[in-house]
């Protein structure tokens, strides 16, 4: 093949944002049975091989497309965190921002099927890596804003890495409570149990 049958797709190909937000809209319009590569290839006017080129397989697109919507939601958590005023305020907002905005929720629906999909138990493996930088950057922010409540006296004495730990557990759980529609996760449900969690686990004594 010459070097310019290689360099073809390049040329003609749309941005990889325009290819990605393509991929998150689908999702959101429709859920993931919509999101094939025939389907996004059409949306974007490229062929679900020039797709392939690019991503290789599903997994990957799937796996850059939620890299892509964690770099938005990343951004409004950096705004959110970097506010003035109280420490529980902010982390009232790190917690609207973590539960998903209720079933069906695209970034939501694409983080289970990305679990799903990826096998989690070998640490060499390099898409367990990516969704582990991902997790490790809100982790990283809650430890953070938990040490400073600590520091000001805002928070209780504890252990912000173990606390943040326990926490985003919970958060995790009731999310996927709420991305699947179970019956009684309704959103303001969960951040009412959350807030009356923190209430009394952070109250200082």
């Amino acid at each position: 093949m010459s070097p310019e049958a290689v360099s073809r797709p390049r040329k003609h190909a749309p941005p990889r944002e325009n290819v990605l937000a393509a991929a998150m809209a689908m999702v959101a319009e429709g859920g993931l049975e919509g999101l094939t590569m025939a389907a996004l290839g059409r949306a974007v006017r490229m062929s679900s091989g020039h797709l392939l080129y690019y991503f290789k397989t599903k997994d990957e697109l799937l796996l850059q497309t939620l890299e892509w919507s964690e770099g938005k939601l990343g951004e409004e958590r950096r705004a959110v965190l970097s506010r003035p005023g109280s420490v529980r305020a902010r982390l009232d907002a790190y917690v609207d921002l973590y539960v998903p905005a209720g079933p069906r929720d695209p970034h939501w629906t694409l983080w289970l099927e990305v679990w799903n999909r990826s096998p989690r138990t070998d640490p060499g493996v390099e898409a367990g890596r990516r969704q582990a930088a991902i997790e490790g950057a809100w982790h990283r922010d809650l430890v953070a804003l938990l040490a400073e409540g600590v520091s000001r006296g805002e928070f209780a004495a504890l252990d912000p890495e173990r606390f943040a730990l326990r926490l985003r557990a919970l958060l995790d759980g009731f999310s996927v409570h709420v991305a699947v529609g179970l019956p009684g996760a309704d959103r303001d449900e969960v951040l009412v149990h959350v807030r009356e969690f923190l209430d009394a686990s952070l109250a200082v004594r």
